[in-house]
Order: C-alpha cells, then structure tokens, then sequence
C-alpha cells in the first residue's frame, strides 16, 4: 500500500497471520505501522514481522488504520475495532483473551502507546511494543508532522497533554518493550526516555534499548547493525511476560 492509497482509505482492514496450532501459544499481537499520520510502512513495519512471531507461536495482525486528517479519535476507534474483531475470533483463533498486546513503529508507536494509556479493564492490550515511538505532542521534542496531522497546526493545551502519552500513564498502564537508536534524527529518543520515566514512576515493568546507530524506521530491516541483538532481547522479553 503506497501512502496516497492509506491516505484515501474508506474503512480499516487487517491482515491475520496464525501460528501452527501444534506451536500456538494463544498470544496476539496487534501491529500498527508508522508514517507519521499520512501513510503506512506496511512491509518492514508490518509483515515482514510475521516470521518472527509465527515461529514463536504468536499470532500476527497488522492493521491499516486510517488517517485522522485532523480527527485524532479516528485511528484510535480503528485499532479498538481491530481488538474486538480478535476478540470475536478468539476460539477460533486459538486466542487467549488476556494475551493480546500491541506493537507499533513510529507514528504507529504513538498509536498503540495512546491505545494502551486511554484504555482500561478489558480493553487495555496486555503489554506494548514500542519502535521508536511518538510519544508527546510537546512540539519541542515531538514529530512534528505526526503531531501536525494527528491534532492540527495549532491544538489546544489541553489537546496537546492528552494525546502526550508519557502524561497518562498510570499503575494500570501495561508492561513495555521500547527501542530507540541513539542517532535518530526523525523522533528525538527523549519521547523514549520521557514514556520510559513515566512508567517507572508509576511501577510499570519496562525494558528500554538505546542502540547507538540506526536512525529511523529499521523495523524488521535485516540491514539494520543490531538487527539479530534487536530479535533476540524481544524474544526473551516475551518470555518473560510468562514468569
């Protein structure tokens, strides 16, 4: 899908990828790719995760959200649709209703970030999965054209602190996995550290990566130098999510 094509969207879809059901562990995980509010990296972002998922028993559905031109509610009521379609397909899906989480790179990161802080009960992912995540809308530090295409060129204070999601965290925020590379010049790295101080202050279990070089949007790139670290740190970290 190139950007002029996720731009015009009509409705949200999904692509669902399952596990053999001898490997699956009934974990989902809901992908959301970046592109800053105006388009979607569908592939590096997207499907080409799903090997890494598949192999671990882990189910895979990326979505293509569409865009808020202007309305932020608009991704959000997409991803909330994508949630309740798992949901409805649990069983069939060998789906444990308490084992779905959310994965999102870049503006994607700011999306599932959002998802997993302005929900609660059970609507709320189980964990979150952060790629060089938007996370404030503080035109400081932010991505500024995310930040323009989500809320508009001149939002008000109080618009800006609520789609700032290192300002809603909470102790019922769920665990994260967040990566950043200490050069990217796209999203500055203090949305990383500034979400990360957030959920230590609230007691919420995170694991934070600062790679020294790799820009922005490496996703699943296999040219990206820590690619192979990159995999192995998540896979282990997913474990852990069972201890």
């Amino acid at each position: 899908m190139d950007k002029e094509d996720s731009r015009g969207m009509l409705a949200p879809s999904v692509r669902v990828y399952l596990p053999d059901p001898d490997k699956a562990t009934g974990r989902a995980v809901i992908a959301l790719p970046g592109g800053g509010y105006q388009g979607l990296a569908v592939f590096h972002e997207g499907f080409d995760w799903a090997p890494f998922f598949l192999e671990r028993g882990i189910a895979l559905v990326v979505l293509k959200y569409r865009m808020p031109q202007g309305n932020p509610s608009v991704p959000f009521i997409d991803v909330k649709a994508a949630f309740d379609l798992v949901k409805q397909h649990a069983s069939e899906w060998r789906i444990n209703l308490e084992d779905i989480g959310i994965m999102g790179s870049s503006a994607g990161g700011h999306l599932a970030s959002t998802y997993a802080t302005h929900t609660s009960g059970a609507d709320r992912p189980a964990y979150q999965i952060l790629l060089y995540p938007v996370i404030t809308m503080d035109k400081t530090f932010t991505h500024a054209g995310s930040r323009k295409n989500l809320i508009g060129e001149d939002p008000s204070p109080e618009l800006t602190s609520k789609y700032s999601n290192d300002k809603q965290v909470t102790g019922e925020t769920p665990p994260a996995f967040v990566i950043f590379a200490a050069d990217d010049k796209v999203v500055p790295p203090q949305n990383g550290f500034r979400y990360v101080e957030a959920l230590q202050r609230n007691n919420v279990p995170v694991t934070f990566l600062l790679y020294p070089a790799g820009g922005h949007g490496f996703g699943y790139r296999e040219s990206y130098s820590y690619h192979s670290l990159f995999l192995s740190e998540l896979s282990k970290w997913l474990e852990g999510l069972r201890e």
